[in-house]
């Protein structure tokens, strides 16, 4: 199967910066981690999982254990 190329930011941990909708601050976003925590304590989604929660080559992309950290919690 071919990579999806947005998953290279799952599967290798990128840092980008989201600004906070609470204070304006920013925060440091890691690709690998569902969530980021701001300063002022606004608990922040990383949009670049997104696919994984749909997807259904999902697990075969990324791989099982980045898979399974990247939506414990998250499925229904």
């Amino acid at each position: 199967m071919a990579k999806c190329p947005g998953a290279d930011r799952l599967r290798d941990a990128v840092i980008s910066e989201k600004t906070c909708p609470e204070c304006g601050r920013q925060i440091e976003m890691f690709s690998i981690f569902p969530t980021a925590v701001c300063e002022c304590g606004f608990v922040a989604q990383n949009d670049a999982q997104s696919c994984v929660l749909w997807c259904a080559h999902a697990r075969e992309c990324v791989g099982n254990e980045m898979y399974e950290k990247l939506t414990k919690g998250m499925r229904k």
